[in-house]
């Protein structure tokens, strides 16, 4: 490859990516997360091409592959390399449909299956710590301890809890929408516990953090603009390190718990696969690991002949 000849081609691979993030975002609605992770990933796989003298265009399979090694032979965790073997399949089903490409050389890609790690979860007693340890009257603990119920209750995730506007909840029905991945909306109901809390932070909380600022959004920073998502991630950091927990748990940890409380206590996964807003019931199912004494309780209460002598 000449040095004249390089710009053009990095200039056309930077080209077919804008196109084919611009297609994720408007036809297929994906969330902003997963566009930042498919651009990444994206342009690493450019950089690698580049290092190669290669061309997206002409790239074969043995080519992909090579990538996908040199991502394993760097240390990338399976998840990651799996994650990265979608985007490029994704890119190039893109270049197919758009007859950029004649053949998909992604057809027969694998990458390493990733081990399957059960989620952690907390046990009741260590939810009372931590909502205990976001306690007290002022603006920004009342705003603190609201979004701990609010978790803990629906099961959001930390996006669509810092994306939720004061409209998206109705405390009278107890119902809040959230905006999920892909633009869809679902209806998730929220319990007195949580519904107390929101009501006390509108009340006492919000209005001072707000002050003159016309915010849409619930949660609010101590600006009174919106929370972020890097925000609340230290609020509940650090109520997790008060409650004795530090190490023990993310904000997604609540959405683990959420979903493993509801299933402990007789729950559908079905009706959890709704609240969760999971498109497939098998991304459900890792939240099925009841306890061997929990699993018999609940066999022994529903099949019509377990208990016959």
């Amino acid at each position: 490859m000449s040095a004249t000849e390089a710009p053009a081609a990095a200039s056309g691979f930077d080209q077919h990516v804008a196109d084919f993030l611009a297609y994720l975002e408007f036809e297929r609605g994906l969330s902003r997360n997963t566009l930042s992770a498919y651009r990444s990933d994206a342009q690493q796989f450019g950089l690698y091409l580049a290092d190669h003298d290669l061309d997206v265009l002409t790239a074969g399979h043995a080519d992909l592959a090579g990538f996908l090694e040199y991502l394993v032979a760097s240390g990338a965790r399976p998840a990651t390399v799996q994650r990265k073997t979608a985007c490029l399949r994704a890119l190039y089903r893109h270049l197919r449909r758009e007859e950029i490409i004649a053949h998909d050389p992604t057809a027969d890609l694998r990458g390493p299956k990733p081990t399957q790690k059960l989620p952690s979860v907390l046990t009741r007693d260590e939810v009372e710590q931590l909502l205990s340890a976001a306690d007290g009257i002022t603006p920004s603990t009342l705003r603190d301890r609201a979004i701990l119920e609010v978790l803990y209750a629906s099961g959001l995730r930390a996006s669509e809890v810092v994306d939720m506007e004061l409209t998206d909840v109705d405390l009278q029905t107890g119902v809040l929408r959230a905006s999920g991945k892909g633009g869809k909306d679902r209806i998730v109901p929220v319990g007195r516990a949580a519904r107390v809390a929101i009501l006390r932070y509108l009340k006492h909380g919000r209005p001072k953090l707000v002050g003159v600022l016309e915010t849409r959004e619930l949660f609010v920073n101590r600006r009174g603009g919106k929370l972020t998502r890097q925000g609340l991630y230290k609020i509940v950091m650090r109520c997790a390190k008060d409650a004795g927990l530090e190490g023990k748990m993310t904000p997604h940890t609540l959405r683990h718990t959420f979903a493993t409380h509801l299933l402990a206590g007789g729950c559908d996964l079905r009706v959890v696969q709704e609240l969760l807003g999971h498109a497939d019931v098998a991304t459900t199912q890792i939240y099925t690991h009841l306890s061997s004494d929990r699993l018999k309780d609940v066999y022994f209460d529903a099949h019509p002949r377990a208990a016959a002598s």
